[in-house]
């Protein structure tokens, strides 16, 4: 049996250990949530570790304990953008119960997603970036979210249960391509009216329905 000396020591290592584990997750997060930061004021091409350390006060070396480098950074703010992508779309395909329902809110939530996180939509994609990570992002397991959850839907709407099939993944590619071109003409700021934009994104997603449903 423990006495009650022995046992407050290890309650309060315990609570020490916890203690550090919430400061090191707590630094982290701020040196994401300071990388996104900057992102968005100065753009991708402006990340560095010296300035993240300078935006969090904190030395440089401190940065690297926790990142080996800014690919490293910028691949885990990717695995970031896919989980919330992963979240959004769950969110809007539950709210409605038929598979063309679904799929068509799935897309506009993909949308919306785009532009609400714009700078990671452009990191996940390449969308005016260019970094070594960038190639890595296939190997994320979070990258394959967004298709697990759409190829699911499709192949409800088309009565094809083998999610590798060859029909499943060129319909997704056909959706993706036109939503995601059309995403990346607005980013590149070369696009028409959010009213219009919404428009032509409806139109095309409902006509892709329509040749699957009808």
């Amino acid at each position: 049996m423990l006495n009650g000396v022995k046992l407050f020591n290890i309650v309060i290592e315990m609570a020490s250990k916890d203690r550090i584990l919430r400061l090191k997750e707590e630094t982290r997060i701020n040196i994401l949530n300071a990388s996104l930061q900057i992102v968005k004021e100065e753009g991708w091409q402006a990340l560095s570790m010296r300035k993240i350390a300078d935006v969090i006060e904190y030395t440089a070396p401190i940065i690297y304990e926790y990142f080996s480098n800014k690919d490293a950074i910028i691949l885990e703010l990717t695995r970031k953008g896919y989980l919330i992508l992963a979240r959004d779309l769950q969110d809007a395909k539950g709210k409605h119960r038929l598979p063309a329902k679904q799929l068509e809110a799935m897309w506009l939530a993909y949308w919306n997603f785009a532009f609400a996180n714009k700078e990671l939509y452009q990191v996940m994609f390449g969308v005016t970036t260019s970094c070594s990570s960038c190639e890595m992002v296939n190997t994320l397991p979070e990258a394959e979210k967004p298709w697990d959850l759409f190829s699911a839907v499709i192949g409800d709407l088309m009565g094809i249960d083998d999610m590798e099939s060859d029909v499943i993944c060129t319909k997704y590619y056909t959706f993706w391509s036109i939503v995601h071109g059309l995403i990346s003409i607005n980013i590149l700021s070369r696009g028409n009216s959010d009213e219009i934009n919404r428009q032509v994104l409806k139109d095309a997603i409902g006509g892709l329905i329509r040749s699957i449903t009808g």
